[in-house]
């Protein structure tokens, strides 16, 4: 009888399982990701924002360099699909250097056209 019982609720669980929508959940808190090198180094970032731009999605992120000297950052631009899948190819690393006390905007243009969400990636 609990066999017949482990069974039944097995079967509901993978039923339950296959009528979900697949996708994969990009958080949007988790816009932006910084080592935490980059917030020792004194940089802090605005999330990230997606527009549309001549017909492109665009996404830019504000960088701050609260620092008496420059410093220079790697950035990566990390875009996904509706269904939370990461858009290939993937964008090649960046480095911009800060001026001190002074901000820069960095910028990404989505190679995929139904690109939703974007992550940026800091490090140094």
């Amino acid at each position: 009888m609990k066999r017949n019982t482990l069974l039944l609720l097995l079967a509901t669980m993978l039923m339950a399982g296959c009528s979900s929508k697949p996708a994969i959940p990009v958080s949007d808190q988790q816009t932006l990701v910084m080592e935490s090198a980059v917030l020792a180094a004194g940089i802090s970032a605005e999330k990230p924002d997606i527009s549309s731009l001549e017909g492109a999605t665009v996404s830019r992120s504000e960088l701050y360099n609260e620092r008496s000297v420059p410093v220079v950052v790697n950035y990566r631009f990390y875009w996904y699909d509706a269904k939370g899948l990461e858009v290939h190819p993937l964008e090649q690393t960046r480095s911009i250097t800060i001026p001190a006390h002074a901000s820069v905007t960095v910028l990404s243009t989505a190679s995929y056209p139904d690109a939703r969400k974007v992550r940026l990636y800091l490090s140094l």
